[in-house]
């Protein structure tokens, strides 16, 4: 029986809990940041430009702390492919 691994929304979403400024704002700093290949200094400059005044070490602690649950959510899910072993079996 295989075990069923937590949603994802939910560890998502438990991981923003408490934090000052929206999901959204917190997501799309990071993205910018591992994206695009910016300074934390430069993300800032593009919130601040949206009217979102956050600071640069603030920015990097979110690249810290989010940057493995995106790439987790990113990881495309593991399924057996159809052609896999086909080349094993006998003829």
């Amino acid at each position: 029986m295989r075990t069923r691994r937590p949603r994802l929304a939910s560890v998502v979403r438990a991981a923003f809990a408490g934090f000052c400024f929206p999901p959204d704002v917190i997501v799309l700093a990071v993205r910018w940041y591992l994206r695009f290949a910016l300074s934390y200094r430069d993300v800032e400059e593009l919130l601040a430009e949206r009217g979102v005044e956050v600071d640069h070490v603030t920015i990097y602690r979110w690249v810290q702390r989010f940057t493995p649950l995106l790439a987790e959510a990113a990881r495309p899910c593991a399924m057996p492919s159809v052609t896999a072993g086909r080349w094993m079996r006998p003829m």
